[in-house]
């Protein structure tokens, strides 16, 4: 057999033969055991070698007689081969990125949790219901602790009989220091006021600051009371009084209430 009839055989087997070199190919074949067998060994990579077209098949011909065109050509196939590869890959990659990208985590999802037997478990969250929502306190809210209750510690009453400021301290010792809790009425608005702690060694501290509204706390166009809490490092022991002081607006500070723990 011929390599111009072993080509023939490859030709045939891809199908990129005219129609009458098929005929005499078949002709051919007919009486020639060899070709035959060839092309039932051929049958199995048909497939693999079906990119390859006619024009490459022309070009196997002819690097027969040409040894240098039969190095270009298989470097050109090669080329061509790792070309096709490298495309598919960046098809496969694009398509993995595109299709993560629009599941986002169902994709994890269906590729974890579709196994025979394995079933997805309810995730633990927050607590449906509505959304809970906070608001500042409102001076005529309930007394500290709700109705019927007050706070903790030593309870003192004290009007000042110059400012006519009313207020109620409730002063508890802590191993922090010293809480305190009060309300106050008949404080008219509108100005700054500050908590003072002032100590048995005539030291003082700011513990609180707040603004009083036009109308006030505790008076007759604001009738509801003001409650606050604040906290000092300051053992109960070493408080000399507590003090409610307005400031003005060049910081000078007067006294509107003292309140002195027993």
């Amino acid at each position: 057999m011929s390599r111009a009839d072993h080509m023939d055989v490859a030709a045939y087997a891809l199908g990129v033969l005219d129609e009458h070199d098929t005929e005499r190919f078949e002709e051919h074949l007919a009486t020639c055991w060899a070709c035959a067998a060839e092309l039932e060994t051929m049958v199995p990579v048909v497939g693999m070698l079906s990119d390859i077209d006619g024009e490459t098949m022309t070009a196997l011909e002819q690097t027969q007689t040409n040894p240098a065109l039969l190095d270009r050509t298989l470097v050109s196939v090669r080329a061509h081969r790792r070309r096709t590869r490298f495309r598919q890959m960046l098809a496969t990659a694009a398509a993995v990125v595109v299709f993560g990208g629009l599941t986002g985590v169902g994709f994890s999802t269906i590729t974890e949790d579709s196994r025979p037997g394995v079933q997805a478990q309810p995730s633990i969250g927050a607590p449906s219901g509505p959304p809970v929502t906070s608001r500042p306190a409102d001076p005529g809210d309930p007394p500290i602790g709700g109705p019927g209750s007050q706070p903790e510690g030593e309870k003192i009453n004290e009007t000042d009989a110059t400012t006519g400021v009313e207020a109620t301290f409730f002063v508890a010792s802590k191993d922090f220091g010293t809480g305190v809790n009060f309300i106050l009425g008949k404080l008219p608005g509108p100005r700054v006021c500050r908590l003072v702690v002032v100590r048995k060694n005539n030291t003082t501290e700011i513990i609180s600051t707040w603004s009083v509204p036009g109308g006030g706390y505790g008076t007759n166009q604001s009738p509801g009371l003001l409650t606050l809490g604040a906290a000092t490092s300051t053992p109960t022991s070493e408080i000399k009084h507590f003090q409610v002081q307005s400031v003005d607006a060049n910081g000078v500070a007067s006294p509107l209430v003292t309140v002195k723990p027993d």
